[in-house]
């Protein structure tokens, strides 16, 4: 290929490519890297594109390293000529802007039905957990929507449902502990919600990427996600709460990596943007509440060491849990009794441990399963002390009957349980 290849051109080829199309969903540079040195694009033309030195294109291509700043990422669009919404961005200036017809019409409200789906699946997900919905949200979202999009008079508001079943999808997945298959979602949720053009649902996708993130050990990821979020909701509708849970993510993400002024800078710009004047409801984008925000500062205090504010939220957390809420309620108990065994409070963790015992046996949720199996692995160390012993034995109970329960949906321990 010629090295005087037009600009314009430079990934024309590679546009309607599925591997392309998907490394670019995930964000995975290294992959778009290598496909264009495939294509005949030397590595020096390449790193002279996307703004960077040959050796940080190798560690790119080699995956020693991923691509995190958001700079990089609008270089490399800018650099190749890739839409924006195929890496999350928005419009990048030189993409042709479409005038709008002189009869032009605000996007129509989202379906009755599609939000009448979208609320069961929500009320279920919450009081049951996703594990055995997951095939009914999927079955929804191909049978029901997906057909809907090849449909030329089909409006974005279409595209928008179909992204945020797909994020559903992807929460569900995670809960049922495959996640994978999350993270394929949720790539294809923020590409159809791009398409749709709705910024908040795009944000939300983002926040929900930056938690699968945490859960599979990887802060940077979800420190670059957050971010991400944060700036994609910067050019849309105001959304306090959604800006709250991003603030949330943040500050879990620097928590893990023990970043702890960070966490608790992003952590106060949460509570400050969760107390402003409510903004008006989003059809697609999940509430977020004292409740939840309580619940993830939990988790950030306790990661810094920080254990008297990180009581201090778990038991808020625990109070404001509404009834159909099983899930929340047997996570927030699982972060109290964590975070006692942090401080090495053997009593304390006895006492609040067997309130997790009373877990709604229903609860379809691998991911409060691998929790509470964490949680017996941290515990065994201090099995020398009679109550914590005799506290196991009940612990062991529990999990043998929620194994049997959840043997169908239990996947391998390679596709990620919780850490």
């Amino acid at each position: 290929m010629q090295q005087s290849t037009p600009r314009e051109h430079v990934a024309a080829g590679l546009l309607d490519d599925e591997q392309f199309r998907h490394a670019c969903a995930n964000r995975d540079m290294g992959t778009v890297f290598r496909l264009l040195n495939h294509r005949g694009f030397s590595t020096r033309l390449i790193a002279g594109l996307a703004g960077i030195t040959q050796g940080r294109l190798y560690d790119y291509m080699n995956g020693k390293r991923r691509v995190e700043k958001l700079a990089i990422f609008e270089q490399i669009a800018d650099g190749f000529r890739i839409p924006g919404h195929l890496l999350g961005l928005a419009n990048r200036p030189w993409e042709p802007r479409l005038s709008p017809p002189e009869d032009a019409r605000p996007p129509r409200p989202a379906d009755a039905d599609d939000l009448t789906a979208m609320t069961t699946f929500r009320d279920a997900d919450r009081a049951t957990g996703g594990g055995r919905l997951y095939e009914a949200v999927a079955r929804h979202l191909s049978n029901t929507i997906a057909r809907r999009l090849v449909d030329a008079n089909s409006e974005p508001q279409v595209f928008a449902a179909a992204g945020a079943f797909a994020e559903m999808a992807g929460w569900m997945a995670h809960d049922s502990g495959r996640d994978e298959l999350a993270d394929k979602h949720f790539a294809r949720a923020l590409a159809l919600a791009r398409a749709s053009g709705d910024t908040l649902l795009s944000a939300n996708i983002a926040a929900s990427s930056s938690h699968l993130a945490l859960q599979t050990g990887d802060p940077a990821r979800a420190v670059h996600w957050a971010h991400a979020g944060l700036d994609i909701a910067s050019r849309g509708p105001s959304s306090s709460s959604l800006t709250a849970k991003l603030h949330a993510m943040k500050a879990r993400a620097a928590a893990a990596a023990a970043q702890p002024a960070t966490a608790s800078r992003a952590l106060d710009q949460a509570c400050q943007d969760l107390d402003k004047q409510p903004t008006t409801a989003h059809s697609w984008v999940s509430p977020f509440d004292t409740a939840s925000l309580a619940s993830e500062a939990a988790l950030a205090m306790r990661d810094i060491g920080r254990y008297d504010d990180a009581l201090e939220h778990a038991e808020q957390a625990i109070q404001l849990c509404e009834k159909g809420r099983a899930r929340s309620l047997a996570l927030s108990r699982i972060t109290l009794v964590t975070i006692h065994v942090c401080r090495a409070d053997m009593d304390a963790v006895v006492q609040f441990g067997r309130d997790l015992l009373t877990t709604d046996p229903s609860l379809s949720s691998v991911r409060v399963t691998n929790h509470v199996a964490n949680l017996r692995n941290r515990l065994a160390d201090h099995r020398s002390y009679p109550p914590v012993r005799d506290f196991l034995a009940c612990l062991d109970d529990f999990m043998r009957t929620r194994s049997l329960l959840l043997a169908d949906l239990m996947p391998p321990r390679s596709e990620g349980a919780p850490t």
